[in-house]
């Protein structure tokens, strides 16, 4: 009876005890945490804001992002797929929005924002007509493509820029290797909650080495104020320029695309009952509420995000009350500065060699995904064929496509919007060709070879 009862029970909805909900929902911000500060710092040096403005930024993207988290755990309303989802400001998205800063002002980037985020809404009753040209062949080569360009991504801050000044630094690199290491090893000789929380651990112990070698200064944590408000409209009144936020507009549909593969892989791996594809409209509608409450308080986009895709797997715990933790401590983190300091004070490079294997991770969903496909036919064959040819082109030899119409770099630059549009019109081409006319042209090449 009892059994039966806990079967019922669908394994998102699964309640945890306190303890394994606080530990669970800290491994997941732990592994997220570098994304909104690099991202608020990367817009801050870039355009000279002050230190008590970057600090209010962090302050209000780790908030907006713990709120759109419990969003899209709890999914109220349809805003929110009821899946354990983490938020985060997308890293392509932060590139655009500093480009459209650079180029026009700061708040008519905001606006871009803003703009963007409702179009989201415009566009999902069309998007949804097109879920069915999204198969596994196209989300698991997406997954793929999505791994490929976080690893590259989040080497460089293992690394540094490429011809600065203790670039490839053995130290750094070693301190990866080592975080990398020691989580793969937690994960073999613990059981129990012990191996599900792994990668928090191996960023822990990453994380002490690298104080214990002097890579690591906890020396500013409790200087400044203990409590954190973040500002609404901190840049004043958004200026809104269609032209102007068409960039952002342009890779919200990419986005979209990516919440659908993140989407009918997370509701795979927790073993989410129904249709998959029947949920993505509310993953949407949540990021599009993140996105424009994120631009009332100065961030880019908040977006659905592909790290915590890896923990879930790693973990093996599919209790979306976990992600809804998580937000609760990012909410914690955004109010209490030194807590938010001390995120900041984690070396790059552990962060980086976590984020790697968490990365690899997705991409080895994606290549499970890819092994329920016969790649031995012609169709699925070249659909992953040319997805991967466009989308790692760009995303191995940067600069390909630079000499290319600006227009043109949005799509055929980013090797994930390439790599993606490729296996949907590959596959849609293969799929929609009539059968008896694919015979008579095999027929057709056999009769002259």
């Amino acid at each position: 009876m009892t059994g039966k009862k806990i079967d019922s029970i669908d394994p998102t909805d699964q309640a945890l005890p306190p303890r394994s909900l606080i530990l669970f929902g800290l491994q997941h911000v732990l592994v997220m945490a570098a994304s909104p500060i690099t991202a608020v710092f990367l817009v801050s040096k870039a355009l000279g804001f002050s230190d008590a403005l970057t600090v209010s930024l962090i302050s209000a993207t780790f908030l907006i992002c713990g709120l759109g988290t419990i969003l899209q755990s709890f999914g109220p309303a349809g805003f929110g797929a009821r899946l354990p989802f983490i938020m985060v400001p997308g890293g392509a998205p932060i590139a655009i929005f500093l480009a459209i800063a650079q180029q026009t002002d700061i708040q008519t980037a905001v606006g871009a924002v803003i703009l963007t985020a409702g179009f989201y809404f415009l566009a999902l009753p069309v998007f949804r007509r097109l879920l069915r040209y999204f198969p596994p062949i196209v989300v698991g080569t997406m997954l793929l493509l999505v791994s490929v360009n976080l690893v590259r991504i989040y080497g460089g801050t293992i690394t540094g820029k490429q011809g600065s000044e203790g670039f490839a630094d053995p130290m750094n690199v070693g301190l990866a290797l080592a975080t990398i290491a020691l989580t793969v090893i937690f994960a073999r000789i613990f059981t129990g909650t012990f191996q599900r929380i792994s990668v928090m651990l191996g960023l822990i112990a990453g994380s002490m080495i690298a104080f214990g070698a002097g890579y690591m200064d906890l020396s500013g944590i409790f200087d400044g104020p203990v409590i954190a408000v973040p500002a609404l409209l901190p840049f004043g009144m958004p200026k809104f320029d269609i032209f102007a936020a068409l960039p952002l507009i342009v890779f919200s549909i990419i986005s979209m695309a990516e919440a659908t593969g993140q989407t009918i892989a997370t509701a795979e791996i927790v073993g989410r009952r129904g249709d998959a594809h029947a949920i993505v409209p509310a993953t949407i509608r949540g990021d599009a509420v993140a996105s424009l409450v994120g631009g009332l308080f100065g961030t880019s986009l908040i977006i659905t995000s592909g790290e915590n895709v890896g923990i879930v797997r790693a973990t093996n715990v599919k209790s979306r009350y976990v992600t809804a933790m998580a937000g609760v401590i990012l909410v914690l983190i955004a109010l209490l500065a030194p807590v938010g300091r001390l995120a900041n004070a984690l070396p790059g490079p552990v962060v980086g060699g976590t984020a790697v294997i968490v990365f690899s991770i997705i991409g080895v969903i994606g290549i499970d995904l890819l092994r329920r496909v016969d790649l031995r036919e012609h169709g699925p064959m070249f659909t992953l064929a040319a997805a991967l040819s466009m989308g790692l082109l760009p995303i191995l030899v940067p600069g390909v496509y630079s000499q290319f119409p600006q227009w043109s770099q949005m799509i055929l630059a980013n090797g994930l919007a390439a790599g993606t549009i490729t296996a949907v019109i590959v596959n849609a081409f293969f799929q929609h060709m009539p059968s008896g006319s694919a015979q008579k042209a095999a027929a057709g090449v056999e009769a002259e070879i």
